[in-house]
């Protein structure tokens, strides 16, 4: 899951909770009813039965249901193995789990660059 340091659960929508409207929290939500609306919060878990329609921003995003919409992780998204993810993504770094789906397109952010330029070789000639 996130790492050791990753706040606490602070917010929830229940199994059998259907919320509209946005919803901007600090801290980890965790959904596993439905939500039509965005949602920014630092750390997003959406369990097995959840869905979303509608577009997140957070730190970090677990996928375990089913999100239609555009998505923004700051560092990190996990679709696991019964997540589907409809949409946009940008994303530091994906990860999907076999049997994860992901349909639409993806834009991987980098702060920095990674390329490492070679010296080239001059032929004797």
């Amino acid at each position: 899951m996130f790492s050791k340091n990753t706040e606490k659960l602070e917010s929830l929508v229940g199994t059998n909770s259907h919320f509209k409207g946005d919803i901007k929290s600090k801290g980890t939500l965790r959904i596993d009813g439905s939500v039509e609306g965005n949602i920014e919060a630092d750390w997003l878990i959406l369990g097995e039965k959840s869905t979303l329609k509608g577009d997140v921003t957070a730190r970090g995003i677990i996928v375990g249901g089913r999100v239609e919409g555009t998505i923004s992780a700051r560092e990190i998204l996990e679709i696991k193995s019964k997540g589907q993810v409809i949409g946009e993504i940008s994303a530091a770094k994906l990860t999907v789990s076999e049997g994860g789906v992901l349909d639409g397109r993806t834009t991987m952010n980098r702060e920095g660059s990674n390329v490492v330029e070679l010296p080239t070789k001059e032929r004797a000639g």
